[in-house]
């Protein structure tokens, strides 16, 4: 007779398997352990085969009989349901690898071989942000331009329109890899041009109007937070290094400082362009860095945080330029512009020197070997001159006249 949903809940563990039999080759297998499975009998080109379908009770009685029906039809149709069941299995696991969160993880592992590791941490966090969330579980074959957009316009909403417009690049680079790798056979947001806020003028990191730099060196030298930031903040001004370079320095790198020549030598793999970059240090540098090595010289690192990357945040030194009143009208890299502007209107040093110094020189453009202590006698002769101007201005509180070389 047929199985109850009664005598399913009070089917009790033996010594031995045991079977409870429903109809239609439907049965409950009752194990010693107390575990009840599900199956089905069957004969499939005159053998005896058998289909599982699932544990009891996250499968109740009502279900594995609709299991059963889904299973005979299958046969009436002159299909096996062991490998229809099989091929189901497949093509979850194929859907599953082809999600485009799936896609994006595994481009990011191609992509990002040769980029800075700040950079890529910082794709990937706008991808984990505001793209997973909204369409990474979705099959990258299946999604559409309306969907991508409506992502998009989320992120628009918050006035961040470079964001968004960053994140569609992103996407589009994802399609691509998809495309290539065979998980779907268009990019959908190539239809979008034209679909987001236009931006008007690039958005671009600001740099300090050289009318504020005296005062903004005065306000410098009263910053009342963290030493440790205000220290940072000077190596911007001085080296104009990147943030992330300077935050992520090492002590290791830092080499004769107590002679005529220190050096900040750092491995190409902490650089924008891969490149080893070798920044000679002024008298004021070597100032700052001797005060700074008495707050962290035990550490391995420059500015060391208890923080998951174990440096100082990216946005320390930011906060510290909006605590001293410059939210919107400056920048932390906004000080190589302002190096590189009077640097080259002094009209005391090659262009290549400065090109060098910020590390603009791109490895295709290099003429001839490329060398990280390419003109340094010339470049220590420009960054003492830069910081020496640096003193001047915050003294004299003009930016002119510049400083002659000494």
């Amino acid at each position: 007779m047929p199985l109850t949903a009664t005598a399913c809940k009070n089917a009790k563990a033996k010594a031995k398997p045991y079977k409870l039999f429903d109809g239609g080759g439907l049965h409950l297998v009752v194990q010693p352990n107390g575990s009840r499975l599900w199956r089905m009998s069957y004969r499939w080109s005159g053998k005896p085969r058998t289909l599982s379908f699932g544990a009891y009770p996250t499968l109740e009685l009502v279900e594995a009989r609709a299991a059963r029906d889904a299973a005979k039809r299958t046969l009436a149709s002159g299909r096996d349901p062991s490998q229809v069941k099989r091929e189901q299995a497949l093509a979850a696991k194929i859907a599953a690898t082809n999600t485009f969160e799936a896609v994006a993880r595994e481009w990011y592992e191609h992509w990002k071989t040769g980029c800075v590791d700040a950079y890529t941490h910082r794709v990937m966090s706008r991808l984990e942000a505001d793209v997973f969330p909204a369409i990474g579980r979705r099959p990258i074959a299946d999604l559409n331009a309306p969907e991508i957009l409506d992502m998009l316009r989320k992120i628009e909403a918050r006035g961040v329109h470079e964001t968004a417009r960053r994140v569609k690049q992103y996407v589009s680079a994802i399609f691509r890899f998809g495309i290539i790798t065979s998980r779907c056979e268009r990019d959908p947001s190539a239809d979008l041009k034209g679909a987001l806020t236009a931006r008007g003028e690039p958005e671009r990191r600001k740099a300090m109007p050289r009318g504020e730099l005296p005062a903004f060196l005065r306000a410098l030298e009263s910053y009342d937070g963290k030493a440790q930031t205000l220290l940072g903040l000077k190596l911007v001004v001085h080296t104009f290094l990147r943030t992330t370079e300077v935050r992520a320095g090492k002590w290791s790198e830092i080499s004769d400082m107590d002679s005529g020549s220190p050096l900040w030598r750092i491995p190409g793999e902490r650089m924008k362009r891969r490149l080893d970059h070798v920044v000679p240090l002024s008298r004021q540098v070597v100032g700052i860095l001797q005060e700074l090595k008495a707050l962290t010289g035990n550490s391995d690192r420059m500015f060391p945080s208890p923080g998951k990357d174990g440096v100082m945040s990216n946005n320390t030194m930011l906060f510290a330029l909006y605590r001293m009143g410059y939210h919107g009208r400056a920048t932390t890299h906004g000080f190589r512009a302002v190096a590189s502007t009077l640097l080259n209107e002094s009209n005391l040093f090659q262009p290549d020197w400065i090109e060098l110094q910020l590390a603009h020189v791109e490895r295709n453009k290099i003429r001839g070997a490329y060398n990280a202590a390419q003109h340094l006698p010339e470049r220590r002769k420009m960054m003492q001159w830069w910081s020496d101007n640096v003193d001047a201005i915050r003294r004299e509180g003009t930016t002119r006249p510049l400083l002659a070389v000494a």
